[in-house]
């Protein structure tokens, strides 16, 4: 088989034609187990090296606190993408965009730890690496929230290794590390030497001064050492094995960092990560500068899969989202990347944005909840979390570490330059106008062009798609997005200008307009009193989720008797995601004070186990063990 690399009007030509090729292809490779390998001309080996929940915490990139020797000299034999992004702060969710080669939320895949069914005719990464005669092996994380697809790698286990391959077969192959993941940042109870010592360490602007969250923050940079030795140990073995001149190596993270406000934000402290290439001279031709440069071209996770198989010369499959950044089919280089959120852990968050070299522009359409939702996982395993939310309750926080724990604004505009850390937020500053505008709109057209399936309730998603997957849903006329998004839009912007459109919007025939109107009452508050009527006639809508935000704005409005019926009623009975809703939506009221703690208690007593849905009742069960945080009430009741 010619796999030698292809012009890119070949490459295109031959990605729409990729599901017909894979047919052919896969089931010959399955069965002779490798391509002839004298038979090929040479191709470069790729081995990616990921580590997980960390930002550029590299000496390479700048940081005085960090000793990463291994990750600096491949820095200085590769290049440094200043602008690399994961598409998602989470790890299922970045990772599902990895494997698929397309935006989760294009296929429904965006909710953290979902298992959604994708079209059968698009291919995940590998198995066009694969037909082409890659040996493909992952060590050893998937994490991907995508359902039934059967075997992907050639093989995906603790012990998989490029070693295993044919003689002479060229591989692809992934080395993960969770030494800087999130469960590491707590040094152990008796640890009492860091390399950097605690008291020395500058901590960002949003983090209070507190003794934890300076021991966790020097812990991590040690595990961020660890890491880098593993790392080496892989670039090491590279080379004993006489690999290293044929093989392209990337190192990146999963996404951002794993201290509170990293991991789970849309900010550039959950997002943006490191990225380093090196490209062996025998390739030279496609490095788009010379070793131990800067490369400031943006790109992100989703560009990743089309960029290897550009570089291997493989068919970049047509319904692949990324744009090639390296190879024969390298495209011209973006102008902003398309962030996204939803519910991450048991915590439902809709977020977008839109990062370009000067400005992240963040559209939050969940402004009535916090950045610092209670989180279980974190609270558990993190002393910096719990302690700058005791810190926070007990009134010692300044505005830019009390926001953590607020609702949020609807709209977030940052100019990094000047404010690394996001803490500016300019979108109200008429001088910022223009560009605001600008990324707005640019943020718009990437959601309808994606047609971005997160506007969907999870709980929907399901029952929409019906016997399809919510991919062909979301591409065909049945999902009016624009209108959608038009009401989504006039929800998350706190006018009550917007009142009228979006009491109109709850008679909507379709239920996820409804869903969004009812979602912008919420957002209001006791601002939305005139669409009191409209929400009670939602509370016997036939969608569950329609009815459960209905219950929770009508708290605001004199209704909390007849919401928290409504809401008790979601919590059994319903799918696993409609009650998931209810468990949200009923600790919200208990958080205003519209329903007690022991109402709240009895309500989710004897729910069934299982994650995430046990993981609220759990905290409301013990919310001191907890530490819970709650959201704070203006006052006259209303959400501000």
């Amino acid at each position: 088989m010619n796999t030698r690399a292809r012009s890119p009007s070949v490459v295109r030509h031959f990605g729409r034609t990729a599901p017909l090729l894979l047919a052919v292809l896969l089931p010959a490779i399955r069965c002779s187990g490798a391509a002839a390998p004298d038979a090929a001309p040479p191709r470069p080996n790729i081995l990616w090296i990921t580590s997980e929940d960390n930002s550029p915490y590299l000496g390479c990139y700048g940081d005085p606190l960090a000793q990463t020797p291994n990750l600096d000299r491949l820095a200085a034999e590769g290049l440094r993408y200043r602008h690399a992004f994961a598409n998602a702060p989470v790890c299922s969710s970045a990772r599902t965009t990895l494997i698929t080669g397309m935006y989760a939320c294009s296929l429904g895949a965006h909710n953290h730890r979902s298992s959604v069914a994708i079209p059968a005719a698009f291919p995940l990464y590998p198995e066009p690496l694969r037909a082409a005669g890659y040996y493909c092996s992952n060590n050893s994380k998937t994490d991907y929230n995508v359902a039934g697809r059967g075997r992907v790698w050639d093989e995906s286990s603790p012990k998989a290794h490029y070693r295993n391959r044919a003689p002479g077969q060229p591989f692809f192959a992934v080395f993960n590390f969770t030494s800087s993941h999130e469960s590491q940042v707590a040094p152990k109870r008796d640890k009492t030497s860091f390399r950097v010592p605690p008291e020395t360490i500058p901590l960002p602007p949003y983090h209070p001064d507190t003794p934890e969250i300076r021991r966790d923050w020097a812990n991590y940079y040690d595990q961020m050492t660890v890491m880098d030795a593993q790392a080496g140990a892989i670039l090491d073995e590279l080379s004993r094995e006489g690999l290293a001149g044929d093989t392209i190596v990337f190192y990146y993270s999963d996404h951002g960092g794993a201290l509170p406000r990293g991991k789970r934000n849309l900010h550039d402290s959950g997002t943006r990560v490191p990225l380093i290439v090196r490209i062996p001279p025998k390739w030279a031709h496609v490095a788009p500068a010379n070793p131990g440069a800067w490369v400031d071209d943006l790109v992100a996770f989703v560009d990743f899969p089309a960029t290897v198989l550009s570089l291997c010369g493989v068919p970049v499959p047509a319904n692949y989202e990324g744009r090639p950044f390296l190879g024969a089919a390298k495209a011209a280089p973006r102008d902003h990347v398309f962030l996204f959120r939803g519910r991450m852990d048991e915590r439902y968050d809709t977020a977008r944005a839109v990062r370009d070299r000067e400005y992240r522009y963040v559209r939050n359409y969940s402004p009535h909840r916090p950045w610092g939702q209670h989180y279980t996982y974190p609270f558990e395993v993190q002393p910096s979390m719990r302690s700058w939310f005791a810190e926070y309750e007990a009134g010692r926080c300044n505005e830019a570490q009390a926001a953590y724990w607020r609702p949020k604004p609807g709209e977030e505009l940052y100019r990094i330059a000047g404010d690394p850390f996001e803490i500016r937020n300019l979108a109200g500053d008429p001088a910022h106008a223009e560009r605001l505008a600008v990324l707005r709109a640019a943020l718009r057209a990437n959601i309808l062009a994606t047609r971005d399936t997160g506007f969907i309730p999870e709980g929907m998603a399901a029952k929409l798609a019906g016997e399809g997957t919510l991919h062909a849903y979301a591409h065909s006329a049945a999902y009016p997005l624009e209108r959608i998004l038009d009401v989504a839009d006039r929800a998350s912007d706190r006018n009550p200008a917007h009142l009228p459109a979006l009491t109109a919007a709850l008679g909507d025939p379709h239920p996820v307009i409804r869903y969004w109107a009812a979602t912008g009452c919420l957002i209001l508050g006791d601002r939305a009193a005139p669409a009191k009527a409209g929400l009670e006639a939602r509370l016997a809508d036939e969608w569950a989720d329609v009815r459960i935000v209905a219950a929770e704005a009508l708290g605001y409005l004199g209704g909390a008797p007849a919401a928290a019926k409504v809401v008790t009623a979601a919590l059994r009975g319903t799918g696993t995601y409609e009650a998931l809703a209810a468990q949200n939506a009923l600790e919200a009221l208990w958080r205003a004070g519209h329903v007690t703690l022991a109402a709240a208690q009895e309500a989710v007593r004897g729910l069934p186990a299982g994650e995430p849905g046990n993981r609220i009742p759990q905290f409301l069960l013990d919310p001191q063990g907890g530490s819970a945080p709650r959201e704070p009430k203006a006052r006259g009741g209303r959400r501000q």
